[in-house]
C-alpha cells in the first residue's frame, strides 16, 4: 500500500503578496498570475450587477485599474478584497453612467437551455446583493465557499450564511415562477 500524499497547499494572501511585490516593480508576468487568479471572482462579482454582454468588458477595466493603482495597495496580502472594491465601484459608476438599463443578455426563444439559464441568472439578480455575489461567484463561476471569503474578504460564516439564504430565496423565486 502507497503511502498518502500529502498536499500542502500556498497561503494564497502570501502568494498575491508576493506577486503584488513583483508587479509593482514592473513584472508583468506576475501581474498576469493576480489576473488568471481572480479573473473568476471579480468577473462573478460584475455579473452579479450588470448584463453579461458587459461583465467581461468591466473585468477587463477592473484590472486595468488594479494595475494603474498598485503603488495605492497599503497591505498587498489584501490584494483581492482591495480588487473586489474596485470592481463593486466599477459597476456602481456603470449603473450611474447607463440609467435607465437597457438588457443586452436575454437570449432568442429557440435556445432553451440558454433561456433557463438567463431565466435563473435574472432570479438571482433580483435578490439582496449579498446574496447576489455569493451565488453567482459559487453557481456560475464555480468557487467554493472558503475560496470564496478568501478573495472578497467575507467571513466563511458570513458566505455559509449568504449562500443558504440565497439559496432558500432563490428556490423560492424559481418556485413562484413555475406556478405561474
Amino acid at each position: 500500500m502507497k503511502p498518502a500524499l500529502l498536499l500542502v497547499m500556498p497561503d494564497r494572501d502570501d502568494d498575491d503578496a508576493a506577486l503584488v511585490a513583483a508587479a509593482r516593480n514592473g513584472d508583468r508576468v506576475a501581474f498576469g498570475r493576480l489576473y488568471e487568479r481572480h479573473a473568476r471572482m471579480i468577473h462573478g462579482l460584475l455579473l452579479a450587477q450588470v448584463p453579461h454582454a458587459e461583465a467581461e468588458d468591466l473585468t477587463q477595466d477592473v484590472f486595468v485599474q488594479a494595475m494603474r493603482r498598485l503603488a495605492s495597495l497599503r497591505d498587498p496580502g489584501a490584494f483581492a478584497p482591495w480588487l473586489a472594491a474596485i470592481a463593486r465601484h466599477r459597476a456602481a459608476d456603470r449603473h450611474r453612467a447607463q440609467r435607465p438599463s437597457v438588457r443586452g443578455d436575454e437570449p432568442s426563444v429557440d435556445q432553451a437551455p440558454a433561456a433557463e439559464a438567463y431565466a435563473i441568472l435574472t432570479a438571482i439578480r433580483e435578490l439582496p446583493l449579498a446574496y447576489r455575489e455569493t451565488l453567482i461567484l459559487r453557481l456560475v463561476e464555480g468557487m467554493t465557499g472558503p475560496e470564496i471569503a478568501a478573495r472578497t474578504g467575507l467571513t466563511p460564516e458570513s458566505v455559509r450564511v449568504n449562500l443558504h439564504r440565497g439559496m432558500k430565496m432563490l428556490r423560492e423565486r424559481l418556485g413562484e415562477g413555475a406556478d405561474r
